[in-house]
């Protein structure tokens, strides 16, 4: 009789070489003898996520094994607090207790805004929020006047829809009036009409759809212009690109590459997921990565998003900070605009 442990030891040897698999099969392996120099570090941590839209960043890990790393860590918490809450895993990149994370581009400008030393190194993926109205909002505009419940003000809901409302010429901190009860509660108040809006990712947002409750007012996946630029980026600790500029493109490139992978093999790295126990939805993780363009990392300008959403944030008077000085002291292209010419397969 098999025993349990060596059950577990063969099923984390299936899992590797299956996304070890998968990577050979796209042809996304790192290039055999290229002059390019090993990792500064061996170690390379990263914040464990509740969100499903994030996969690429899990799906790395055995390419960020192939880049070098023998260390990677997912870290749920940082001097006992929460990364799966809304502002954990902001506050552990800006700490550095977390080396590159992706994260709501939102919520990284005014991270940045507001002196965090953190940068912005590329895009993941466009689309993946949703707006719920209950019958009284039909657009943004009607959001004039209403309730819309979000987890937490100044973080990444708030933030989005503190955007999306001025880009219609609304004043999110007057016209509108934030609430922040938990999950539950703000659903109950949604489907008794106490509130008018709630606004989320995914598997909120596919929980939302799949049992039919609200309207779907803005659909980032399809709606503009909110579709033709990155929800998520990838950003870093500043002081650990300073440092470690091998790694960090290394890192980058992992990432990118599992982009691909997720695009490619939605039901196998699904199951990935849910074997390592980043989501227990494997339904829902399957949507996401079926629904969302992974596979566009190359075609969205990074910069164009940042520019557009610090526009929008500063319009919302949620950061000072102009957008010209997000990017200059918030970003670094260097290592995407590389990869974008190296990984054209």
């Amino acid at each position: 009789m098999t025993s349990r442990p060596n059950q577990w030891r063969r099923r984390e040897l299936l899992r590797k070489a299956a996304l070890a698999g998968i990577a050979g099969v796209v042809g996304l392996r790192p290039r055999r003898g290229r002059a390019e120099p090993p990792p500064e570090t061996p170690r390379i941590r990263l914040s464990r996520i509740s969100s499903i839209c994030l996969a690429p960043q899990y799906a790395a890990e055995e390419l960020l094994r192939d880049e070098g790393f023998t260390e990677i860590q997912y870290l749920a918490t940082e001097k006992g607090r929460a990364l799966m809450d809304d502002a954990g895993p902001y506050h552990a990149l800006a700490a550095g207790t977390v080396d590159l994370n992706g994260g709501m581009v939102g919520e990284l400008i005014a991270r940045i805004a507001a002196g965090d030393p953190i940068v912005i190194l590329g895009g993941i993926h466009a689309g993946c929020f949703e707006l719920f109205g209950t019958d009284r909002v039909h657009s943004v505009a009607d959001l004039k006047g209403k309730i819309v419940a979000v987890p937490s003000l100044g973080a990444s809901h708030h933030l989005f829809v503190a955007s999306i409302a001025a880009h219609v010429g609304l004043d999110p901190n007057k016209d509108i009036t934030f609430i922040t009860p938990p999950l539950e509660d703000a659903v109950k108040l949604f489907v008794d009409g106490q509130i008018d809006a709630i606004f989320d990712f995914p598997p909120v947002s596919q929980e939302l759809r799949a049992k039919k409750i609200g309207r779907v007012v803005i659909d980032g996946r399809v709606d503009r212009p909110w579709s033709l630029y990155f929800c998520c980026m990838l950003a870093a600790n500043r002081e650990f690109v300073r440092k470690n500029p091998a790694a960090t493109k290394r890192a980058v490139r992992a990432i990118m590459k599992a982009n691909n992978v997720c695009a490619l093999e939605p039901a196998r790295v699904a199951r990935a997921l849910v074997e390592r126990g980043h989501t227990a939805q494997y339904d829902y993780a399957l949507q996401a990565l079926k629904e969302l363009p992974y596979s566009k990392w190359r075609d969205y300008d990074p910069a164009d998003t940042v520019r557009f959403y610090s526009l929008r944030l500063r319009e919302a008077g949620m950061i000072k900070a102009s957008p010209q000085r997000i990017l200059s002291e918030g970003t670094d292209w260097r290592f995407i605009n590389e990869l974008k010419k190296e990984l054209k397969g």
